[in-house]
């Protein structure tokens, strides 16, 4: 098993929100509202996980979103809610990586 932290080009990811929501006079959401979309985005996502592998088919009239476009929404809410907190993303990841990698080492069946 790999344990080397990697970059998964977070920071650029962030870096390019951060460019765009400094456009705007009004800048981030505060956490509650970010929050509040995240929780909305992540809805969307389990909708379209519904239509495509559950037993709710989309109804003719619904948009066609897919399950890459709603995992990048959630990308880039959680962009915004990093960089309105001031935390680095690849930092978040590889701490929780590291705390996963020691705690769950031996939990599932390894592969041989």
């Amino acid at each position: 098993m790999r344990t080397e932290h990697l970059n998964f080009n977070t920071n650029q990811i962030q870096q390019r929100v951060d460019n765009y929501i400094s456009q705007f006079k009004e800048g981030y959401f505060s956490p509650l509202s970010l929050m509040a979309r995240l929780s909305e985005e992540t809805g969307e996502l389990a909708r379209e996980i519904n239509h495509y592998y559950g037993e709710k088919p989309k109804k003719p009239a619904e948009q066609e979103n897919t399950v890459e476009e709603e995992l990048g929404d959630i990308i880039f809410v959680l962009s915004c809610f990093a960089n309105s907190l001031d935390i680095d993303l690849s930092e978040a990841f590889n701490s929780s990586m590291q705390k996963i990698e020691t705690r769950d080492k031996d939990r599932w069946t390894h592969k041989e």
